[in-house]
């Protein structure tokens, strides 16, 4: 794990309009991240896990509060620069994978990196190494319908690196597959964090995928309750 400090989170509240209704999602929510770390946010459905994600990742703005990552307020930025800055410095891992069917795994690899200035053979080679990463350089060809569930999501996982983020943000990245597929998808975002050094930030259900972060945090009706460290063997 790096020694330095990549997410800064400072007194954080979202809250949501309905009708004339005031739903309050996140209260006061402040805690770091550091360089390298695999953290898991646990919580009851509706405890603002996915909402302080998506915050994290710069797809939605707090109501007040800063996030800090890589030196950089997030919440500070104009919707171009936000859109230009998670680009750059954010993969995304959803549960339903978010694959594209008509186009092949190394298309939807390639997408992320369409409206760089790499030139087409630059493309190819980082889509390539992404491919090869998560075990896939043989499946290349195929299109998301000719895979597994496990190889969808490892497709996902690597069009998220691809473009070598800072961070990774997963949600629920193993809600939609069997025992065994979600096994290997969490033994291969381990080897992510622990080999290649990033720094993953996931919600989860789920207490076995938890056990592959080093640090769990607790969310219950918006409010941050606990976090503990464990050991990742």
């Amino acid at each position: 794990m790096g020694s330095g400090i990549i997410v800064s989170i400072s007194q954080l509240y979202k809250s949501y309009h309905r009708g004339d209704q005031v739903i309050h999602v996140l209260s006061d929510i402040s805690f770091d991240i550091a360089e390298g770390e695999f953290l898991a946010l646990m919580g009851p459905s509706g405890s603002g896990k996915s909402t302080l994600l998506n915050l994290i990742a710069g797809i939605d703005q707090p109501d007040s509060g800063s996030i800090t990552i890589g030196g950089i307020d997030v919440t500070q930025l104009s919707e171009t620069e936000l859109a230009h800055w998670r680009a750059l410095n954010v993969g995304f891992i959803f549960q339903f994978y978010n694959l594209i069917p008509v186009l092949t795994a190394f298309e939807n690899v390639e997408l992320p990196l369409i409206l760089t200035s790499l030139s087409r053979a630059e493309r190819r080679e980082h889509v390539e190494m992404a491919l090869k990463v998560v075990g896939l350089a043989d499946r290349m060809d195929h299109y998301p319908g000719q895979l597994s569930g496990g190889q969808e999501q490892r497709v996902a996982i690597a069009r998220a690196i691809v473009t070598d983020p800072a961070i990774l943000v997963a949600d629920e990245p193993t809600g939609d597959l069997d025992r065994v597929s979600a096994g290997e998808i969490m033994g291969l975002m381990d080897r992510l964090n622990r080999e290649s050094g990033k720094t993953i930030i996931m919600v989860t259900h789920d207490p076995r995928a938890a056990r592959a972060a080093h640090v769990v945090r607790h969310l219950d009706k918006g409010i941050l309750t606990d976090a503990h460290s464990q050991d990742t063997l």
